[in-house]
């Protein structure tokens, strides 16, 4: 068995506790789709969120999709000037035995600006 990286992003309209959380699930729910993975496997998620958003953790969307032993950290992002604004970056840690280039990254909305050679690979593997 490995430990493997699954990148994601997806951008907030505004900044409500209801919005972070609505797009978090969302982006959380699509990794797992995309990638076929079981909760247990996930060994822990990484947060990070532009310095604009600050109504609510991300990390607590996990929480109320029921995911309470899965070790969860929020950070906030570098902020660069001009960069993308109102994003929630995640890296979810996985066990599996599947091949690092077997893991499908998930760019939503205008995330997919952040990578646009691995929202490509997102498309091939839907």
């Amino acid at each position: 068995m490995f430990l493997r990286g699954i990148r994601g992003a997806i951008v907030c309209q505004a900044n409500t506790k209801e919005d972070i959380l609505a797009e978090t699930q969302l982006l959380l729910e699509e990794m797992i789709a995309k990638n076929g993975l079981e909760v247990p496997d996930i060994a822990s998620i990484f947060f990070s969120i532009t310095q604009d958003l600050n109504a609510e953790f991300p990390a607590l969307a996990a929480r109320k999709m029921g995911w309470v032993d899965t070790p969860l950290l929020c950070f906030n992002e570098i902020s660069v000037p001009g960069s993308l604004e109102k994003c929630i970056r995640v890296l979810v840690h996985v066990n599996t035995e599947k091949a690092q280039s077997d893991m499908v990254p998930v760019y939503l909305k205008d995330a997919s600006r952040l990578r646009p050679d691995q929202a490509a690979k997102q498309s091939v593997h839907a």
